[in-house]
């Protein structure tokens, strides 16, 4: 369907189904049309509005359980959420991949030239790049396109904006020369593989894992390079809640060491023990060995320890919870997992600034208002950022109006779990 005929299609409401399979609510897909309109004409405008195009889409991810558990191969909870980025997209026939994401200079990649160039580590165009290469190491085919994106995964909010685009890019290629029979699994490899070779970022597996394959996922990395994915098909839309994610404005900047202090100090208390990482160990081995630790490692580095052990049972309860259907038992877990952070594995607020705690005080009003109702916790790296709750919906605006009135205006951000990942929308 060329530009303007999907255009007329989307506004007469043709796709409306389709766009309900990804956002869910009717709400969701009126607020959804003018996004995927502006998109359309921004290709238009750009590449011609006689082209035949598709439109893809990929989701951004929250941790729901398993807070500093990839890096010591752990295990984690996480799930697709209904911000995402979308591409309109269609095929050229000279070899070459254009991308141009709103807001951002356009990304030109050369099909014969798909080697990493560690010159290049940080610039976008090597994740368009690495994920040509990716899919074609795996023997599919891959070739020129076109393609206008943009985004409502917000940056730097933990929720994953660069995993959502990789996840985009996989997409496509999958969709338009492969019949889409490119697996999501294989899609998020991909996308970790540019991300590590081609970007220079050596980030885990969780992020594209969770956008692409969507909806809840729990992810056992015992064995990073096979990890065990197993998707949990809950309704989310059936628990009667929204998920919030807030941003408390908190001070992002000096935190790498803090950052880099949970991965090695859970570390430590491994080669303590002859091992590299606490996943090698049993909880019965480290707590039958704590006397003889105590004097080894740092105290921090055993409480952080004891977190991870605890954190990795946690995710199982939930997947349980999940699986039976029990979300109040759910919403038990994740209160167990939030305390288990700010107590243990302490990475609410940093010790170089004690004074500043804004993740702690928006999970004391969280308790306050949630309190046998709903769920909240610390969100992702933690330190600074933003914390996660299950709200209750019919407690929904009292919630984002006490939030908002100590955090500012659109600090409090109402999201819904989305029941797929990396797909082609129409």
């Amino acid at each position: 369907m060329k530009v303007k005929e999907m255009i007329a299609a989307i506004e007469s409401g043709r796709f409306d189904e389709n766009l309900k399979a990804v956002y869910v609510t009717d709400d969701a897909v009126e607020k959804q049309k003018p996004r995927y309109v502006e998109t359309l004409n921004d290709f238009g405008e750009l590449f011609g509005y006689d082209r035949e195009v598709s439109i893809m889409s990929a989701p951004g991810r929250t941790e729901v359980c398993g807070n500093h558990t990839d890096h010591n191969n752990g295990k984690v909870l996480a799930a697709s959420i209904n911000l995402d980025a979308i591409a309109v997209a269609s095929k050229n026939d000279d070899n070459t991949i254009r991308v141009k994401s709103k807001g951002h200079r356009m990304n030109v990649v050369d099909l014969n030239d798909l080697e990493p160039n560690e010159d290049n580590f940080g610039d976008s165009t090597t994740l368009v790049q690495g994920v040509a290469a990716g899919i074609k190491n795996l023997g599919y085919a891959v070739s020129g396109f076109d393609a206008c994106t943009t985004s409502d995964v917000m940056g730097g909010s933990g929720l994953s904006s660069s995993a959502a685009f990789e996840v985009l890019l996989g997409s496509v290629l999958s969709h338009m020369f492969n019949d889409g029979k490119i697996s999501a699994v294989d899609i998020a490899k991909v996308a970790q593989y540019s991300e590590n070779v081609f970007f220079g970022k050596p980030c885990g597996l969780l992020d594209q894992m969770a956008s692409s394959v969507g909806t809840f996922v729990s992810i056992d990395f015992k064995s990073t390079k096979d990890p065990v994915i197993n998707k949990i098909d809950y309704d989310f839309a059936s628990s009667g809640h929204s998920l919030c994610i807030v941003d408390t404005h908190g001070n992002h900047s000096d935190l790498t060491d803090d950052y880099a202090a949970v991965r090695a100090e859970m570390e430590s208390v491994a080669k303590a023990m002859g091992k590299n990482v606490l996943r090698e160990i049993t909880y019965e081995e480290f707590f039958e060995e704590l006397p003889n630790l105590a004097g080894k490692v740092n105290d921090r580095a055993l409480l952080r320890a004891i977190h991870f052990f605890g954190e990795n049972k946690r995710v199982d309860k939930a997947v349980a919870c999940l699986e039976a259907n029990d979300f109040d038992g759910f919403k038990q877990v994740i209160i167990e997992s939030g305390r288990s952070s700010f107590m243990l594995n302490q990475n609410v607020y940093t010790p170089k600034n004690p004074t500043e705690q804004k993740l702690s005080l928006a999970l004391a009003v969280s308790k306050e208002i949630l309190d046998g109702k709903g769920a909240w916790r610390v969100h992702g790296g933690g330190f600074a950022g933003t914390i996660q709750a299950f709200v209750p919906n019919e407690i929904l605006d009292e919630y984002k109006t006490a939030i908002e009135g100590i955090f500012g205006e659109g600090s409090c951000h109402i999201l819904i779990i989305r029941p797929v990942g990396g797909t082609q929308v129409i």
